[in-house]
């Protein structure tokens, strides 16, 4: 489908095999830095990978890959990784256990502890700075071209990450970017905001995840068993993280510009198209996906989803997201985890059975434990 916006043209493919061709043709000539993200990323991250130009690519590129070990299911620093977050998911376990209420509000600063240590090390586990900066900047962000700049507190986050850079803390993924910054000639401070930015929509995944999990003994049972077993590597849980983005996807729309003339179907698009992929619309075609409503962690275990290049939950092709392995590690390992509360969700009713809402609203979800729920009752 092609629509006019005024002097632009706006692609939208409908169809799995097109979405493939879009994705597989990345970064060229379907560029991912396109006009809305160079406008908005720029203000918090203008070095970054993703909206970076073709010649300065393939080197940031490559620093990402080697920090987050893109190519392996589980990153070399793995043990480090998942004690920061069991440490974390035990705190909040205790916290939840003595107010009987587990909400966003109690879920965030817990989720970013966690994040800013995986990332950053130990010493950033208290700096809330640098978290409520990047939070200030990406708000502004979301206005793109209608929001003045902030030079301050852009200025501010590169002092705050170059201070990690230099500290590189074993056992933390900025660590392993220092390192790889001798080999690429990249600074390394520069990728870190997408990194952090990243890990936001994991948490909104493990919440919703976990909503389903209370919904659902048998997920929550799966999820307890790979808790128990502390194996680094936790594909239901995985899944299930995957499959709560499938289900309720936290890019809403995966954008690309094209940098040369293209054929397109039967027509001819001239260079500066832009092509935008609706997440919701590829992730639920009931024409296409026999689950297309359903909670089925298991197309993800079976090579189903991974086989359909309509399900994106980290983009796909050559730009794919390069961090998609670290973050399932750690938010798989958070959602079984928390999964081992005894944790009752009001509204589980509406998560019990297939089909499943279009929405969720993350920071709407309350939890209660079940010792909370019979007193109330």
């Amino acid at each position: 489908m092609v629509l006019r916006l005024g002097p632009r043209r706006l692609v939208l493919p409908l169809d799995a095999g097109d979405v493939g061709a879009l994705l597989a043709g990345s970064p060229e000539p379907f560029s991912p830095a396109t006009v809305e993200k160079r406008a908005a990323l720029g203000r918090f991250e203008p070095d970054g990978v993703l909206i970076s130009p073709t010649g300065r690519r393939p080197a940031r590129r490559l620093l990402n890959e080697q920090a987050l070990d893109t190519s392996e299911p589980v990153h070399r620093d793995a043990a480090a990784l998942l004690a920061a977050v069991d440490r974390e998911a035990g705190a909040l376990l205790a916290e939840v256990d003595r107010a009987g209420v587990l909400d966003w509000k109690t879920f965030a600063p817990a989720f970013w502890r966690t994040v800013r240590t995986v990332v950053l090390g130990e010493s950033a586990r208290d700096d809330d700075r640098i978290t409520d900066v990047l939070g200030t900047l990406r708000r502004a962000a979301n206005w793109a071209y209608l929001h003045p700049r902030r030079p301050r507190l852009r200025a501010e986050l590169a002092d705050r990450l170059h201070a990690y850079v230099r500290r590189a803390e074993p056992g933390s993924l900025i660590a392993h970017a220092a390192a790889a910054q001798a080999d690429r000639g990249v600074d390394p401070a520069g990728q870190v905001p997408q990194w952090l930015f990243a890990f936001d929509a994991a948490g909104a995944a493990v919440l919703r995840a976990l909503a389903v999990a209370a919904a659902r003994p048998a997920v929550r049972d799966r999820l307890r068993a790979e808790a128990a077993a502390r194996a680094a590597l936790q594909p239901y849980a995985r899944a299930a993280v995957l499959e709560s983005v499938r289900l309720w996807p936290t890019t809403l729309v995966v954008l690309r510009d094209s940098t040369a003339p293209t054929t397109w179907g039967d027509r001819e698009l001239p260079a500066g198209t832009s092509f935008a992929v609706v997440s919701a619309h590829v992730h639920r075609d009931p024409e296409r996906l026999d689950f297309a409503d359903a909670w089925a962690p298991e197309a993800w275990l079976d090579g189903r989803a991974d086989a359909d290049w309509g399900l994106v939950p980290f983009s796909g092709g050559p730009v794919s997201c390069p961090g998609r392995n670290v973050v399932l590690l750690v938010a798989g390992r958070l959602l079984a985890r928390l999964a081992e509360a005894d944790l009752v969700f009001p509204r589980a009713r509406h998560l019990a059975t297939d089909p499943l809402p279009a929405t969720f609203d993350h920071y709407g979800a309350r939890f209660r434990t079940a010792a909370r729920a019979r007193a109330a009752a």
